[in-house]
């Protein structure tokens, strides 16, 4: 049994597919399959489907699966030790970022930590929460940006900065005269919301104490905010925004931004990772370099 074996071994778990995770370990088809039918006859046990598509594991397949995370867990940490005992923070990092956080944090931190942290890859894939969550405990990710207090049990969440919400409302709607706007003033048949899947949207049901079947116009499969706003700018609804989103909204059109009245709320922005997670120096640096370049607080 060797490193490789298990390396292959969990890309085949993780993509269901031979082909696409020879592909992700840089390797022939022929080359994975026959490390992975090597450890199998070594085990005796057969730990794929191979009759299923995707590729599943058995029950065996599994129990291997789950030590092999662990193993190697462990295996990489070994090397990141060496890498601090030598003063460096180098290593692969994969990083998961929801959506609503993606388009208005990534590209302001990027930059600096590659100028900073040249020997560390970075692997960026932009996800919703529940596909964080389940790619974290099965180790596909090493750590995610996500909102606060939404990966629950097994997952420890840093937190990082606070984030509000405000309202964005057409110049059509009754509630543009306001500049401050209460949640309950809040005609639920306007509001136009992301949809099911996004975390914001969730928070924005349970910030609105409604039934989770809102009565909106409109929901968008994208999970753009973008696009919620543009569908505002012509119709008569509203939406509810991260604070984040405001620098890259239109000055003329940022008359459409309304407080909502103090205790409406707002979400933390953290960086989550499993409870037995490796590579803390890349995601302390990674942590660092967010807080020296988050975004701009407005005071409208």
């Amino acid at each position: 049994m060797t490193i490789v074996q298990l390396e292959y071994l969990l890309a085949v778990a993780n993509c269901g597919s031979f082909s696409q995770a020879a592909d992700q370990c840089f390797v022939t088809q022929p080359s994975l399959s026959m490390q992975v039918k090597s450890l199998e006859e070594e085990l005796g046990v057969v730990l794929l489907d191979r009759s299923k598509k995707p590729v599943i594991p058995t029950e065996a397949g599994e129990v291997v699966l789950a030590q092999a995370r662990e193993t190697l867990s462990a295996y990489n940490y070994i090397k990141e030790a060496v890498s601090e005992l030598k003063g460096e923070t180098a290593g692969r990092l994969r990083l998961g970022v929801i959506p609503t956080i993606a388009p208005y944090l990534l590209h302001k931190f990027i930059p600096a930590f590659v100028h900073a942290y040249p020997k560390v890859e970075l692997e960026i894939r932009e996800m919703i929460t529940a596909d964080i969550i389940e790619a974290l405990k099965r180790d596909r990710i090493d750590a995610a940006l996500v909102a606060g207090g939404t990966c629950g049990e097994g997952i420890i969440e840093h937190e990082l900065f606070n984030d509000r919400f405000y309202a964005y409302v057409s110049p059509e709607n009754p509630l543009y005269e306001r500049h401050n706007i209460r949640i309950e003033d809040i005609d639920l048949k306007d509001l136009v919301i992301l949809s099911p899947g996004n975390c914001m949207r969730d928070q924005i049901v349970e910030l609105c104490q409604a039934r989770r079947t809102i009565p909106s116009r409109f929901t968008f499969e994208s999970g753009s905010l973008e696009t919620l706003m543009r569908m505002v700018d012509c119709t008569k609804c509203l939406t509810i925004i991260p604070e984040m989103a405001i620098e890259y909204i239109p000055k003329d059109h940022r008359d459409r931004i309304k407080q909502l009245a103090k205790g409406a709320t707002s979400r933390k922005i953290a960086v989550a990772v499993r409870r037995t997670y490796v590579k803390r120096s890349i995601v302390n640096a990674l942590t660092k370099t967010i807080l020296e370049h988050q975004p701009i607080l407005f005071d409208l």
